[in-house]
């Protein structure tokens, strides 16, 4: 008798517990496809009641007036979509509130020396606190990842397009647009959210911006961190094989995409756009023409990935390699883009670490230029320096590379494995990774003959014409062919 009084609890406890996971198996296999059905068709109504006739093209680019590499990429796809469909019709979902379009555009055609027509319609979001790195101090990648789904529901609610693009990297809304909002979902990818480099750096427990020194230092949380990673990157794969045509930047995102996202026949390889035509018609000035001032050109965006510290360092090595004499006429010029505040308080911070290092008059930092005078410093330039780690492809080593600078960029990424050639023959410039390697490169070429200097700068604008902006056009529209063709069918 006593036992049966014990046992009944546990029975009805069981019992219980049975019937709630039987309960959320019936929501999750007959509710829930009820529910995606039913979310489908209210955005196939949006779809028909909308005003705009004829193929919709959304692009998703949240910060589309950052002005950096990923924004050129932008609009020369917005270019080359109404070069050869001038029909359609482009709507841009971005996050900048404070931007008019016409600011917008202006803003465009002055940095990129781009020209659009006016079928652009601009779909401003509110809420893109919800990609931002800011908004999670803990699982960044995660909650900017979910945050960008939430960014995603309200551009669809927005507008509903026939066939959507992201060109950010947000690849959590892929399955948003496809299987809720019914839009064919193609994508280009600069750098993969997550890659086996990243997991690289957690194993052998290597601080860096993306794995904070208090978790590079414990084994615990490293390998709490390897776990986290490794179910991120199932999940990244699975939302990232939605994208029915993905595009690629260089060979180096294209290996780590093919890896995570397992979809090789449908990944397409396109170099991105690279003002290459023109800059490669500016003539090379002399030294003297130059002013006997060795002016060494950084143009990266004022971002933690680009590694501003490490150039900063490495002019105070070279500082050390060099007479006092030569010393006095070399500069280093820090040209980006600030996205935001904080970007500004980065860029206050590297002019306080130059003066630390008593660098601040050998350093010079020019925010926001306009691309005529961007082109004017290229041309004044000698050198071209570029720190980041794992650069996915590197528009601006390009760029450098066709007006006559003598790049050293990191040996990682994209510079690597696409750009910068350094066997002996067919040198076209220099690749380094700490301090000590960029001050003995940026040394060799100041004290190295003008002819030695002049043969790699002819080799190097030849090698940059493989980027053109026709190439990249010419390309980008074969890979996306298929979106339109069916769309006319």
């Amino acid at each position: 008798m006593i036992f049966y009084f014990l046992i009944t609890p546990a029975i009805l406890f069981a019992n219980m517990l049975l019937l709630i996971v039987a309960c959320k198996v019936l929501c999750v296999l007959v509710l829930l496809p009820i529910l995606l059905v039913k979310w489908r068709k209210f955005y196939s109504r949006k779809r028909e009641e909308r005003l705009r006739t004829g193929t919709v093209v959304g692009i998703f680019h949240p910060y589309c007036n950052a002005g950096g590499g990923g924004e050129r990429v932008l609009w020369a796809v917005v270019q080359a979509i109404q070069n050869k469909y001038p029909d359609v019709h482009i709507a841009i979902y971005t996050g900048d509130l404070d931007a008019d379009p016409e600011r917008i555009v202006s803003k465009t055609e002055r940095s990129f020396n781009v020209k659009l027509r006016p079928n652009i319609e601009f779909v401003y979001l509110h809420g893109r606190k919800w990609v931002e790195a800011s908004t999670y101090p803990y699982f960044t990648l995660l909650g900017q990842s979910l945050g960008s789904v939430c960014l995603g529901i309200e551009a669809l609610n927005n507008l509903t397009p026939d066939i959507y693009i992201d060109t950010m990297g947000y690849a959590f809304t892929y399955p948003l647009f496809k299987y809720i909002g019914g839009c064919r979902v193609g994508s280009y990818t600069h750098y993969p959210t997550i890659s086996t480099d990243m997991l690289t750096y957690i194993y052998k427990r290597l601080a860096g911006y993306n794995n904070r020194g208090l978790i590079a230092r414990n084994p615990f949380f490293s390998h709490a961190k390897v776990v986290y990673y490794k179910l991120f990157a199932r999940l990244y794969g699975l939302v990232g094989s939605c994208s029915e045509i993905t595009i690629v930047n260089s060979s180096w995102t294209e290996d780590h995409i093919n890896a995570i996202w397992k979809c090789p026949l449908k990944t397409h390889r396109v170099y991105p756009p690279c003002s290459v035509e023109h800059l490669t018609q500016l003539p090379f000035l002399s030294d003297e023409e130059k002013g006997d001032c060795t002016r060494i050109l950084a143009i990266a965006q004022f971002r933690p990935e680009k590694n501003h510290p490490l150039m900063l360092r490495a002019m105070f090595e070279l500082r050390s390699i060099l007479t006092e004499e030569v010393w006095e006429n070399v500069k280093l010029i820090c040209i980006g883009s600030c996205r935001d505040a904080e970007d500004e308080r980065r860029v206050k911070d590297m002019e306080d670490l130059a003066k630390h290092l008593a660098l601040e008059k050998n350093v010079e930092f020019k925010l926001n230029v306009p691309y005529s005078e961007l082109a004017s410093e290229m041309q004044r330039g000698s050198i071209g320096l570029h720190t980041m780690w794992n650069e996915h492809f590197g528009i601006s080593i390009v760029e450098c590379m066709a007006a006559g600078l003598i790049m050293v960029a990191h040996a990682s990424g994209g510079p690597k494995a696409d750009i910068i050639e350094t066997r002996a023959g067919s040198v076209t410039g220099f690749l380094a990774e700490d301090e000590i390697e960029y001050a003995k490169a940026l040394a060799s070429i100041i004290h190295m003959h003008p002819k030695d200097r002049d043969a790699i700068r002819i080799a190097a604008r030849s090698s940059a014409n493989r980027f053109s902006s026709q190439i990249f056009e010419k390309e980008f529209l074969r890979a996306i062919e298929p979106f339109f063709r069916s769309n006319q069918e």
